[in-house]
C-alpha cells in the first residue's frame, strides 16, 4: 500500500503527453509476459523498445538494457503485438510489412507509434498522473475473443482502413472488408486506472481498469478498487497491405489474418512491460511538454533515427518468416 498512499498524497496537476516512434526491435515467436520461458512462443510478434527483451523478463528492466529502438533513450520498455499476414487464395501466407507513421521522423524501420496520454489527444488535463513502477506489466485484449459484440466491447482495440498515413477514422472492431488504399492501421489502447498494489496479476489485466469509452477520449474517474490514474499507453502500427490489394479474393472475403490464426481481428491484443530508466517517465508526466516538445532534454533525453534502428536483439527462433509459408508459424495442427 506504500505506493498508493504516496500517490494519493501527491494530488496535483499533470500536464505531459508523449507521442514518439520506436523502430522494430525484433519479429519472432517470443512472449515473456504471457508465455515466460517458452521458446518459441505460440505465435509471432513484432517487438519494439529496449534490448533487455528476452524469453523471460523480471526485475527493473530500465536498469537491464543498453539500447532502445525508441526516440527517448531512457525508455527501455517493451511493446509488442501480433504480426499480420496475408493469406493467398492458394492457401499460403505472407507476412505484411510494417510502415512508419507519417507523424514520425523519416527513416524509422517499421515499428510503432507509442503514446502516453493524460487526458486526450489534444489536451493534457489537470490531474495527477503516476508513472508505472519497475516490474510493472500488463496486457490488453485477448486472442480468445471470438465474436463481434465482444470485440466492440474492447474500447480502444481497433482497425483503421487507411486512405493515407494520416487517416485516423473510422475505427473498426474488426478487419476492413475491402482493400485499403493506404494500408491498415491497428490501434491498441491500454487501461489507465491501477489498483495501487500489484505490478501484475495472473491474467495480466485485473490490476488495471479501463474507464475510457473510446480511443483518445477523456476517461471517466478511476473507481475505488483501482484509484491510481496512470498514463494511458497506446500503440499505433501501420501495415503495408497495399501490395496485396490486387490479390484480394474474388468472393470479397478478408484475406488478412493475425499471427495466431484470427481472420476477423476480434482477438487483437497487445503486451507492455515497463522499463523507463529511473524517474524519467514521472518527470515527463509532471512537466508541461506535449509530444515532440518533450524531446532533447525537455525533460527527456532523445536519440536520432540511426541510433534507434541500430538497436536489436538476437533472433532466438530459427524459422522462416519472410517467404510464402504453407502454415502460420506455430499454428500447425
Amino acid at each position: 500500500m506504500k505506493w498508493l498512499s504516496i500517490t494519493l498524497a501527491l494530488a496535483g496537476p499533470s500536464q505531459a503527453a508523449l507521442r514518439f516512434g520506436c523502430s522494430t526491435l525484433s519479429i519472432q515467436r517470443l512472449d515473456p509476459l504471457v508465455e515466460p520461458g517458452r521458446l518459441p512462443s505460440s505465435h509471432v510478434h513484432q517487438i519494439v523498445g529496449g534490448n533487455a527483451f528476452n524469453v523471460s523478463m523480471t526485475g527493473d528492466i530500465g536498469q537491464q538494457g543498453s539500447c532502445t529502438t525508441c526516440t527517448f533513450s531512457e525508455d527501455f520498455s517493451n511493446y509488442w503485438t501480433a504480426v499480420m499476414f496475408f493469406k493467398h487464395p492458394n492457401g499460403t501466407y505472407k507476412r505484411v510489412p510494417i510502415m512508419q507513421n507519417a507523424a514520425l521522423p523519416n527513416g524509422i524501420n517499421g515499428g510503432m507509434t507509442i503514446y502516453y496520454t493524460q487526458q486526450d489527444f489534444n489536451s493534457n488535463g489537470n490531474q495527477k498522473i503516476t508513472a508505472f513502477k519497475p516490474g510493472f506489466r500488463m496486457t490488453v485484449g485477448s486472442p480468445t475473443t471470438n465474436s463481434l459484440n465482444d470485440a466492440k466491447g474492447h474500447a480502444g482495440l481497433r482497425f483503421v482502413c487507411l486512405a493515407d498515413k494520416n487517416t485516423r477514422f473510422p475505427e473498426l472492431p474488426n478487419f476492413p472488408t475491402k482493400p485499403c488504399k493506404g494500408g491498415i492501421m491497428t490501434v491498441h489502447h491500454f487501461p489507465s486506472c491501477w489498483d495501487g498494489k500489484n505490478l501484475d496479476s495472473p491474467d495480466h489485466q485485473s490490476h488495471m481498469y479501463n474507464t475510457a469509452k473510446e480511443a483518445f477520449s477523456p476517461a471517466g474517474p478511476c473507481p475505488a478498487s483501482h484509484p491510481v490514474r496512470m498514463p494511458q499507453v497506446a500503440y499505433e502500427t501501420l501495415w503495408d497491405t497495399t501490395q496485396f490489394n490486387n490479390m484480394w479474393p474474388k468472393d470479397g472475403s478478408n484475406p488478412f489474418v493475425l499471427s495466431y490464426g484470427d481472420n476477423k481481428g476480434y482477438g487483437t491484443h497487445a503486451d507492455y512491460v515497463f522499463g523507463w530508466k529511473g524517474d524519467s517517465l514521472q518527470k515527463a508526466m509532471d512537466s508541461s511538454c506535449m509530444f515532440n516538445a518533450c524531446e532533447n532534454g525537455r525533460p527527456l533525453k532523445s536519440q536520432n533515427v540511426q541510433a534507434m534502428n541500430k538497436c536489436a536483439v538476437k533472433n532466438m527462433v530459427n524459422e522462416d518468416l519472410d517467404s510464402w509459408l504453407k502454415v502460420l508459424p506455430g499454428q500447425a495442427m
